[in-house]
């Protein structure tokens, strides 16, 4: 899998994505869908740059349906960026909670 720490950190850092990726979590969603979660505070072009943000960071999956396309939180990605982060900054809090050979090694390019 690959992992871009700095990709990752500025997806999650806007607080609109924070709130996008919370209503992705485990369902799928179009961008009218995500626009209505929102309750109208954020317009269409918006959340579409911000899940193009997410999809660059590989925090979303896609699915394309005839001219839609639904958004759905790709937990995998997203609990290993996390987990590389804890083995990075947290190596003895992470032997804490989980075993740090659990939390996969992946190489930089």
């Amino acid at each position: 899998m690959n992992v871009d720490s700095v990709a990752f950190a500025k997806a999650i850092a806007d607080e609109t994505r924070q709130e996008i990726m919370q209503h992705l979590c485990c369902v799928w969603l179009s961008v009218n869908d995500v626009v209505d979660k929102l309750g109208g505070k954020v317009n269409q072009p918006t959340v579409s740059h911000h899940l193009k943000k997410l999809e660059d960071a590989q925090l979303v999956l896609v699915r394309q349906e005839g001219r839609q396309r639904f958004y759905t939180l790709n937990q995998e990605q997203l609990t290993v960026c996390c987990g590389l982060l804890v083995r990075s900054f947290a190596p003895d809090y992470a032997a804490k909670v989980v075993p740090v050979d659990a939390i996969p090694v992946v190489e930089h390019e």
